[in-house]
Formats: structure tokens, sequence, C-alpha cells
């Protein structure tokens, strides 16, 4: 005999369409831009109609902040367990120049780029992405922090480098939008990847000299 499913409960019914409609939203915005992203087109996406959207949000800026906060929540989640991970094995300065490569170019700061300019002239817009995205730099710090503990490095040197880091990886990303040259950026990235050790000397075994 058939085991009969559990009916979903209210909470779990609203938690997957909040869920489909954070998904639908960063799709939209990466495949059609900020300008062409409307209730009505992630609806669509979404497989709802407007006023199960309405239900839950009162205006495209509150499903658009809501989205790019899950968005970043799990990233964030990678980015401290990657940090966790880090400072207790230890590892290359490469690695993380990598990681950040990885994580930034796959739709990250794409749909960034879509969504950063309006908050120059939303304030509004603006004020309710600064929390989401000072958490967004706390998990990045704990990476860079995990390393400069294990390198015996000022952690506010490290944060320079960090910011450094993430100032030219935006920029290389911005850039692949009108050049596509894989090699182009491989070998930015090796260049950088090189000052960034120099920054970490990898300290000495003992008894070396």
């Amino acid at each position: 005999m058939a085991s009969s499913k559990k009916p979903r409960t209210q909470e779990e019914r609203s938690a997957e369409t909040l869920a489909r409609i954070r998904r639908a939203t960063i799709d939209v915005l990466y495949e059609r831009g900020f300008s062409r992203t409307s209730t009505t087109e992630i609806a669509k996406v979404a497989g709802l109609s407007r006023g199960a959207m309405t239900h839950h949000f009162a205006s495209k800026e509150e499903i658009l902040t809501d989205a790019i906060a899950a968005m970043l929540e799990e990233v964030n989640q990678r980015l401290f367990a990657f940090a966790e991970e880090y400072g207790e094995r230890g590892g290359t300065t490469d690695e993380i120049v990598d990681y950040i490569w990885q994580f930034m170019s796959d739709r990250l700061f794409y749909v960034t780029m879509e969504y950063l300019p309006e908050t120059r002239h939303n304030e509004e817009f603006k004020a309710r992405l600064i929390p989401v995205v000072r958490r967004f730099h706390e998990g990045l710090d704990a990476i860079w922090s995990a390393l400069a503990r294990k390198r015996g490095v000022p952690e506010d040197h490290a944060r320079i480098v960090m910011n450094t880091t993430m100032c030219i990886v935006r920029g290389m990303i911005a850039q692949t939008v009108l050049r596509q040259d894989g090699g182009y950026y491989a070998d930015m990235l090796a260049f950088w990847k090189n000052e960034v050790r120099r920054q970490f000397p990898a300290p000495q075994k003992e008894g070396s000299s």
C-alpha cells in the first residue's frame, strides 16, 4: 500500500513561491537587463499570476531587493564555509584569487552590473541594498583574514589586497561584455596572482635559511 503524501503547510507553500520568485527575478535580470525587468515578466518566468506576486511584494523594488539579498546570502554561505575550511587547512593565495574569479564571473557580477546604476538615482533602493552588500563583504573579509592569520600578515593590509583584487576582478568581468578573449583575462589573472603571492609570503619552515 502506497504511503499517503503529507500535505504541505501554508508556510512551505509560501516558501516555495518565494523561492520561485527569487530565481525568476535573477534570471530575468541576467537575461533581459534591469530596464526590461518587470513584475509581469518575473511572474511569467516564475509561472505565477501577478496576484500571487503582489501577495508577497508590493513593488518591483521590493522584489529586486529580496531576490538580490537571497542571491548574495547563498554566496555568503559559500564564502564563510570557504573561509572556515581555508582557516583550518591553509592553502595558496592563487586558490583564493581563482575562487573569487569563479563565483564573481558566474552570473553574480553580471547581475550586479544590471542593478548597480539604479542605486545612483534611487536612494530608497540604495538604502535597501547597503546592508545586503555589507554582509557580502564580511564574507570576503573572513577569507582574507584567514589568509592573513596563516601568513602572519596584518589584517588591515589583507583588506587592501582584498579590495584591490575585487576591483580588478570587477573591471575584468565588465570588459568581457565587449571583449570575449579567455587568454587575455587569463594573463591578467596570472599577473595579479603573482602580485598577491608577494604580499603574502609563505612562512619558512624551521631550519630553512
